[in-house]
C-alpha cells in the first residue's frame, strides 16, 4: 500500500534551517507529482510547494525565496529545504501525492516544525 513517511522536523531558531524528507513506497514514485502542505495551529492546511514528475516546481508566495523542494527518484524521496525560517512557518508539515487517474490522495503522518527563540 501507499506510504509516505516524513522526517526532519524539529525546533529551530528564527533564521535557521531545516530539511524535511518524505520517503515514499507502494507506488511508482517517479511518475507522480509530490507536494508539501502545512497546517498551523487553529488554521486550515496550506499548500507550500510542489514538484512534478519532470522536476517543475511551484511554491507558496511567502516561501518562494526561502524554501526549495527537490526529489531523488532513486531513493523514492522528496525533500523540502527550508532556510531563513520565521515563526510563522511553525506548523505540522505533510507530504502529499494525488493519483490523477483515480483522484486517490495520500498523506503522510506529518512532522512538526517549530520556529522559536
Amino acid at each position: 500500500q501507499v506510504q509516505l513517511v516524513e522526517s526532519g522536523g524539529g525546533l529551530v531558531q528564527p533564521g535557521g534551517s531545516l530539511r524535511l524528507s518524505c520517503a515514499a513506497s507502494g507506488f511508482t514514485f517517479s511518475l507522480y507529482a509530490m507536494s508539501w502542505v502545512r497546517q498551523a495551529p487553529g488554521k486550515q492546511r496550506e499548500f507550500v510547494a510542489r514538484i512534478t514528475s519532470g522536476g517543475r516546481t511551484n511554491y507558496l508566495d511567502s516561501v518562494k525565496d526561502r524554501f526549495t523542494i527537490s526529489r531523488d527518484n532513486a531513493k523514492n524521496t522528496v525533500y523540502l529545504q527550508m532556510n531563513s525560517l520565521k515563526p510563522e512557518d511553525t506548523a505540522v508539515y505533510y507530504c502529499n501525492t494525488v493519483f490523477p487517474a483515480s483522484r486517490e490522495e495520500y498523506w503522510g503522518q506529518g512532522t512538526q516544525v517549530t520556529v522559536s527563540s
